[in-house]
């Protein structure tokens, strides 16, 4: 195994550095002069995205293992990186979930780029150490997507490395692992043009480890696409632990909070737990913080070892943290591991937004999803006109058996697809955690709405002249007319599902998906003092900005956009300082 150093605070100068070109500043917002196309954010609730999104999922579970190339990484070179700020320390940020609707991501991107930030009194300079926690781009890893929704921002917030020349590391989520780890390889696992923006890459495999200052190591992990990690990959990280002692004290990355996942799955956090069991424990070496996003909002769990941290805002839509349990234990005691270290329990400590304000985050999907979600509510109008004109057809052929059994047969298609599709809606498949029978009741129930929604709609329809008229005038006022407004008001169904079901914890992600919620936001920055200390600063912001200009400052560091209503960070909760 060889090293790699690239230490903070180079003597390279930005202009000269290998293998970078210094970036053209923009002359205006237009796509061409940016270089990249800025996004809205995804519709998680459109029907092709449901549809596709889907199929990807699918073909990941089925063929995943004929994808991974983490075996094929044995071939490259398998570098332990080491990172120190000029005084001995260091400044770490950490970012996680990131690559959606550009007013988020640029948001978050352009306050990491800053030369320093002033949060609540505290004056944090710019970090020379860039994580990044998973899933940087949304909603599948094309390499279009990766350019118009991470790196393109990214470039926009610094374009060229400042002189103390940070460094970027990046862990791979589920999104980063629908091509397979294609397009991740190339962007951040390069031998050439290594560089993210102002941003060096810093890693030679998809998962990495960095000696930090004061015995401090950031280990991040690959085992995203199943449940075990792969031999090339414990075999780096036994190199690594030969350089472990007692006094080494870790800060662990991983794609998923599989300690508050293990609630419901209770094998989740065995991959982890097999790590730490495994590799670190021997060495002496103490897991002093477990780190990941995946879940879009903050939230620390504390214990007696360890500080385990959700922080996945970085750009996403906006996940819940009213339905976190308060206390949860670590590894869970049912799981299936026979070999599972000692329980532990965590208290839930912080997390942003608060539950109160999260559960008002929730009751506004009413207004949000049928707008945020067009073609969603538009697939809605269509099914339920589809299933008014089947009703209709069998209430008005009642005298005849023949015309009714001919009337019948699309009826019950329709029912059967209205209810399967709620039921599918609340997923009972693939639900196999301790909620399987809710997702099956709460499903059927929401199609049983739909039905009775389409009841009081076919009367009310028939009430009307338009049935009358000579075919096919009907189906034609009934697409232009009827379709609009029952599409909203079953969207409204929806919605109250969504708000019911979710306060069963069942849909609490379609819940918040639907509402494609901007703002709160968040990331950490982290100090690790020349004595030891560690001090992460989570921040917070409640509001991103939705409109940009052109940087007056030509500096060639300068970000090229910047809010024109100020960006204002501040504390998720006081500062938590580790020894």
């Amino acid at each position: 195994m060889s090293d790699d150093h690239p230490t903070s605070g180079s003597e390279v100068p930005a202009e000269h550095a290998p293998g970078e070109r210094a970036a053209r500043r923009p002359l205006s917002l237009d796509p061409v002069e940016l270089g990249f196309t800025p996004r809205k954010p995804v519709p998680w609730l459109a029907p092709f995205l449901l549809i596709s999104t889907g199929i990807r999922t699918l073909l990941a579970m089925l063929f995943g293992a004929y994808l991974d190339k983490r075996e094929l990484q044995n071939a490259l070179d398998s570098k332990i990186a080491r990172q120190v700020g000029p005084d001995g320390g260091l400044w770490l940020d950490y970012v996680a979930d990131l690559g959606d609707g550009f007013n988020g991501t640029y948001s978050v991107a352009y306050l990491l780029a800053q030369r320093e930030l002033e949060v609540d009194g505290h004056r944090l300079p710019r970090a020379q150490t860039l994580v990044m926690g998973g899933d940087q781009v949304y909603p599948s890893a094309a390499y279009e997507a990766y350019e118009d929704r991470c790196k393109g921002p990214y470039q926009a917030a610094l374009p060229v490395a400042p002189p103390e020349r940070p460094t970027l590391f990046a862990v791979p989520g589920n999104h980063d692992w629908y091509d397979g780890l294609t397009a991740f390889l190339r962007l951040f696992v390069r031998s050439r043009d290594r560089h993210f923006g102002g941003w060096g890459t810093g890693q030679s495999r998809s998962y990495f480890a960095v000696e930090l200052p004061a015995d401090w190591w950031l280990l991040g992990l690959d085992d995203q696409s199943g449940s075990y990690l792969d031999d090339p990959q414990l075999a780096y990280f036994d190199e690594v632990a030969r350089r472990l002692g007692p006094q080494s004290k870790i800060i662990l990355a991983v794609p998923a909070p599989t300690w508050v996942k293990s609630v419901d799955h209770p094998t989740a956090y065995d991959s982890i737990d097999y790590f730490i069991r495994t590799i670190l424990a021997p060495t002496g070496a103490h897991v002093r913080l477990l780190i990941s996003g995946d879940l879009h909002h903050y939230a620390r769990y504390a214990g007696p070892e360890r500080q385990l941290i959700t922080c996945g805002g970085g750009g996403a839509y906006l996940y819940p943290t009213h339905k976190l349990p308060e206390r949860i234990e670590v590894p869970p005691k049912d799981t299936l591991s026979r070999r599972a270290s000692a329980t532990r329990p965590y208290d839930l400590v912080a997390r942003y937004p608060d539950a109160a304000r999260s559960r008002r985050y929730g009751w506004g999907i009413f207004p949000r999803l049928p707008f945020r979600n067009p073609g969603f509510t538009t697939l809605l109008g269509a099914l339920h006109t589809l299933l008014m004109l089947a009703m209709a057809g069998v209430t008005a052929n009642r005298t005849g058996s023949t015309e009714q059994r001919l009337f019948s047969v699309p009826l019950v298609i329709m029912l059967g697809v209205t209810l399967l599709g709620a039921a599918f809606f609340a997923k009972p498949p693939t639900a196999g955690g301790k909620r399987h029978v809710r997702h099956w009741i709460l499903g059927v129930s929401h199609g049983l709405a739909q039905v009775g929604l389409a009841a009081a709609g076919t009367w009310a329809w028939l009430a009307l002249p338009f049935y009358d008229w000579p075919w096919p005038l009907p189906a034609a006022a009934a697409a232009v007319v009827y379709g609009p407004v029952i599409g909203l008001v079953s969207s409204q169904v929806v919605a109250a599902y969504l708000l019911v079901a979710g306060s069963f914890g069942v849909n609490v992600n379609e819940l918040f998906a639907g509402q494609g919620i901007e703002d709160s936001k968040s990331f950490l920055r982290m100090r690790i003092d020349p004595d030891g200390s560690l001090t992460i600063y989570p921040i917070a912001v409640d509001r991103v900005s939705r409109d940009w200009q052109l940087n007056p400052d030509e500096s060639p560091t300068a970000s090229w956009l910047t809010p024109k209503s100020t960006l204002t960070p501040r504390l998720a909760e006081p500062p938590v300082t580790l020894d």
